[in-house]
């Protein structure tokens, strides 16, 4: 299955078209439990994420390959290497794992400033130590990618990829990336459930892309698909893309992602790309308690 189970609502009421808020524990267990039945391997958190990783360790992960992410180095840390150890021991104790699948630096910004060398050291040792198979980052578009510090080739990469979004492919990332033998994940197929929504219910400063709107749901009706098929169809057929970072509420919005993933329609290139990152970045849209809290 190339589909990776999001967490981030797990820890907190994330997603601009979350409505009920961060599921119970046993909702968590019900949807990992699917999760497992539908093949679904993969589990993508960080230690942003609220307390996330401590409910995942509750309801139990360890038969699951875990992602996680590293915040920001703070300002008065003054061993960089020895807190990357140390932040990722944190999250194996509340995780209840022995190592991680993958480890990856939510600020890759960093890599370029005073704290790079000794971040890059910090990534070593995990790997050296056995604690993760694979390091990298998480970024908000390619310019970051081309940013990363020469020489050094991260082993896992998230991005951001959906209909609205194509950066990481027109780029040519995806395809560099491929054919270096990085590990792909990308993210916000949906942008936050706001792909999925019926047009009286998305929110009003979307209004700005009215046009561009009607366009995504004359695509849908034209080819009698879902907003799910439509949103993810496209991005799990992509070659290069190794897993598709999805967030569910409940474990009957899982079963109808898995369904696509399986049977992806067949769709042509993307005809609603866009490059205002007032609409695609969901960082850059107003502030509310459910989107301004977290770097995905």
């Amino acid at each position: 299955m190339k589909l990776a189970l999001g967490t981030a609502q797990f820890g907190m009421a994330y997603g601009i078209a979350n409505r009920g808020g961060r599921p119970d524990l046993a909702v968590v267990e019900e949807i990992l439990g699917r999760a497992r039945a539908l093949g679904i391997d993969t589990l993508d958190t960080a230690i942003a994420y609220g307390d996330a990783e401590e409910r995942l360790g509750r309801v139990g992960v360890s038969d699951l390959r875990v992602v996680t992410k590293i915040p920001g180095v703070p300002a008065d840390v003054e061993d960089v290497a020895a807190w990357v150890v140390a932040s990722i021991e944190g999250s194996l104790e509340r995780l209840g794992v022995p190592r991680l699948h993958g480890v990856l630096l939510h600020r890759p910004g960093q890599l370029t400033g005073p704290a790079g060398a000794d971040l890059l050291e910090g990534l070593d040792r995990l790997v050296g130590q056995g604690v993760a198979d694979r390091v990298g980052v998480s970024v908000y578009g390619p310019e970051e990618l081309d940013a990363l510090p020469a020489g050094w080739l991260p082993g896992l990469v998230q991005a951001p990829l959906s209909l609205f979004d194509c950066r990481l492919a027109d780029s040519g990332w995806l395809a560099r990336l491929a054919e270096a033998g990085v590990e792909v994940h990308t993210r916000s197929c949906f942008l936050q459930g706001l792909l999925l929504m019926e047009p009286d219910a998305r929110p009003s400063f979307v209004d700005a892309w009215a046009d561009h709107f009607a366009r995504y749901d004359a695509f849908v009706a034209e080819r009698g698909i879902t907003r799910v098929q439509a949103a993810l169809g496209g991005v799990v057929a992509r070659p290069g893309v190794d897993r598709v970072v999805v967030g569910v509420d409940h474990a009957r919005q899982l079963d109808e992602v898995a369904g696509v993933a399986s049977s992806p329609p067949s769709l042509p290139p993307s005809p609603l790309c866009c490059e205002d990152v007032g609409l695609i970045d969901p960082a850059q849209w107003p502030p509310t308690p459910r989107n301004d809290e977290v770097r995905t």
